[in-house]
């Protein structure tokens, strides 16, 4: 007997959609030329290219986020 392959909920699901830099600039009240610069000097939130576009993932955005302040808090 075969044993069973993943379930449906075993497999994560990918977010309803990807953040553009517009977004996230948006979304931060921050320049767009701003998020740029976070992702050159790799300080800002994690982001992925997908062909020539980068795109960044909401939770990863939001945990920058969250470490940020709670790095405000010490």
């Amino acid at each position: 007997m075969v044993p069973p392959g993943p379930s449906l909920n075993d497999v994560p699901t990918l977010p309803a959609r990807y953040l553009t830099p517009s977004d996230v600039a948006a979304l931060l009240g921050v320049p767009i030329e701003t998020v740029y610069q976070w992702r050159r000097k790799r300080t800002g939130p994690r982001g992925f290219r997908v062909g020539r576009h980068l795109r960044y993932d909401p939770d990863d955005v939001r945990a920058w986020v969250e470490s940020l302040m709670e790095g405000a808090a010490a």
